[in-house]
């Protein structure tokens, strides 16, 4: 197996029990993630003298099992980056196509929209966004997906414009084939590879920015366990329970470099200039 093979399965194993874990989080977390007992605070994980059977990596100061919580906050961390690298990915994609092969006024229109929409720091406008919106899942995806769609507007015309320039969208055209039916069929499919590691990697910033948004409490506003979350709360108990600041970050660290790995996996293993 070679060095990409192996990034590519490495990758995908970790996302693959990621995915698993998100789905049947209530058949594989030992506890209730929301069950507080403070009899049973910062026990620590079971490796550690002092740790109690049934908590693996231990608890938090209000005796919550921090395996059970990391696992529940798996799903709010897919659900992001699905939905709003979905989102994000398709807007951005369909501008990018349009504005990469037709040129002319509708590239002026598209690329004057995506400079002005980066002009503005991306973290602050998804918090103005989420504090217009109000907290909660939809408006962190709805914020990620309305900043992000540039990243995947400029690469994608970009690539576009290339593949446009391409004997084989002139023999499309001389064979009759309508302008859309080339993009569509003759493009797009040569432009695939790079979106998918732009999917990849923007679900890995997806994550991140999640994280970020709970870390200063403006994601889900109830107790529901999130990465972020748990890392604010840790970080005001590193000294006594490093644990829970210590599980949501490696957790967070594998799940955003196995996104990006992923990506790149697969752009060696299926891109066809590259084969």
């Amino acid at each position: 197996m070679d060095r990409a093979s192996l990034r590519l399965w490495l990758a995908g194993g970790w996302l693959g029990a990621l995915v698993m874990m998100a789905v049947f989080a209530p058949l594989i977390a030992p506890q209730d993630p929301l069950a507080q007992d403070l009899f049973l605070e910062r026990l620590p994980p079971a490796w550690i003298d002092g740790a109690e059977p049934g908590y693996l990596l231990g608890t938090d100061s209000l005796g919550r099992d921090v395996l059970s919580r990391v696992i529940y906050g798996a799903r709010i961390a897919l659900i992001v980056a699905v939905l709003a690298g979905g989102a994000a990915c398709l807007i951005g994609t369909t501008l990018g196509l349009l504005a990469g092969y037709y040129r002319g006024w509708v590239d002026t229109v598209i690329s004057r929209i995506v400079d002005i929409w980066m002009s503005f720091p991306p973290v602050l406008f998804a918090i103005l966004l989420v504090a217009v919106l109000g907290t909660g899942l939809h408006s962190v995806i709805i914020a990620i997906a309305v900043i992000d769609w540039t990243r995947f507007c400029r690469v994608v015309r970009a690539e576009t414009m290339q593949q446009a320039r391409m004997e084989y969208v002139e023999s499309a055209l001389v064979y009759g084939r309508s302008r859309f039916g080339t993009l569509v069929k003759e493009v797009l499919p040569n432009v695939l590879p790079t979106i998918g590691v732009l999917l990849s990697l923007e679900m890995g910033i997806a994550v991140i920015v999640e994280a970020i948004l709970s870390f200063v409490n403006l994601s889900i506003p109830t107790d529901d366990p999130t990465w972020g979350g748990m890392i604010a709360e840790g970080r005001t108990q590193i000294h006594f329970a490093p644990w829970v600041l210590v599980v949501p970050m490696i957790f967070l660290f594998l799940t955003v470099l196995s996104f990006s790995q992923f990506g790149e996996g697969m752009k060696d293993r299926f891109d066809p200039v590259l084969r």
